[in-house]
């Protein structure tokens, strides 16, 4: 068969990022500031970038040829792109549950948006922010809420040691340090 009459595919397979799941009927907790940044996303897409490709769009198909315009081509999987994330924006808002970690200023037990310095049982220390999925930044030392070493500190106080199970065997992480935006460290 003759090349010519195969499908080419226009790679949008490969451009599907895993995004992370949530568990049917699981919370999806975020801070304030995170669910800011994801609604100024959205608003970004919608009024502004989204309408400046629409209207690239437009210019190239009125030049004719569609099939061998690269405006055009390229227009519309931007397009796919950001309609796809318009959507996955527009779905986790809405079930965004908003917790403001500064409720727990001065505690010492860790909760969802704590900062919490530990020890493992090497003596390494680390420092960890226990952020939302849809926020958290492993670069930037920030955890999901549903990472299983967040999952080991939450509810743990300064000086709890606590189990962290992993592939290897179980290690101890000891709580150091506990703090919230807008306190010192405890």
């Amino acid at each position: 068969m003759s090349k010519a009459f195969t499908k080419e595919l226009d790679g949008d397979e490969d451009d599907d990022v895993v995004l992370p799941q949530l568990a049917k009927g699981a919370k999806n907790y975020i801070t304030p500031a995170g669910y800011a940044r994801l609604r100024s996303e959205l608003l970004e897409l919608i009024d502004s970038e989204r309408p400046k490709i629409v209207e690239t769009v437009h210019w190239a198909a009125s030049n004719g040829d569609r099939s061998e315009n690269g405006d055009y081509l390229y227009g519309k999987k931007r397009l796919r792109e950001i309609d796809r994330r318009i959507r996955f924006l527009t779905k986790r808002l809405e079930i965004a549950e908003v917790v403001d970690p500064a409720l727990h200023a001065g505690s010492d037990q860790v909760f969802f948006g704590a900062t919490v310095t530990y020890c493992d049982d090497e003596g390494a220390s680390r420092t960890i922010t226990i952020m939302g999925i849809d926020e958290a930044d492993s670069h930037a030392g920030q955890v999901s809420w549903i990472a299983p070493v967040a999952r080991a500190l939450l509810k743990a106080r300064v000086g709890d040691e606590v189990p962290l199970p992993t592939p290897g065997g179980v290690r101890l992480l000891e709580v150091v340090a506990v703090h919230y935006p807008g306190t010192q460290n405890n």
